[in-house]
């Protein structure tokens, strides 16, 4: 299992992102769908990850770096392919993510996750997220979590 940085335009990132869009379509409603498209992901402020196995993708992440009340990374788009899961590749995954911000001197990660997605809750949480209020330009959404991490830049 390695991990690099991969472009978004991808044919099996965009499968990937397929992939999420339709499990987060059948978990919520339009309005709450908060997603990067292969475009958004594709700014010069975003880093997209892959997590390879045996050379193929099994999963994706991306940070997108914005500047508002602090400088901090936005954590996007965290997806393994299902038969993948309970490997800690999403856990790997958010490790590079965190260091690649920390080596850029950006010392707070933000995300946004859907309360029908305990597993990736506790994956959060577990990774030292806490649960915050709605930052840049989300709303209060009951069926949002929005969580923060403060990370160790030196």
């Amino acid at each position: 299992m390695h991990i690099e940085q991969i472009s978004p335009a991808r044919a099996d990132v965009r499968g990937l992102i397929s992939q999420s869009d339709e499990q987060l379509a059948e978990l919520y409603p339009p309005e709450s769908n908060h997603l990067e498209s292969t475009d958004d992901l594709s700014r010069l402020n975003v880093l997209v990850l892959g997590a390879f196995n045996d050379g193929a993708l099994v999963g994706i992440g991306a940070v997108k770096i914005l500047v508002e009340d602090v400088a901090y990374g936005e954590i996007k788009r965290v997806f393994v392919t299902p038969e993948f899961r309970g490997q800690g590749i999403s856990k790997l995954i958010m490790a590079e993510l965190e260091r690649r911000l920390i080596e850029n001197q950006i010392g707070i990660s933000r995300l946004e996750t859907g309360i029908a997605q305990p597993e990736a809750i506790g994956l959060y949480k577990g990774l030292g997220y806490f649960e915050r209020s709605p930052f840049g330009a989300y709303q209060l959404d009951p069926l949002s979590v929005f969580m923060e991490k403060v990370l160790s830049v030196l």
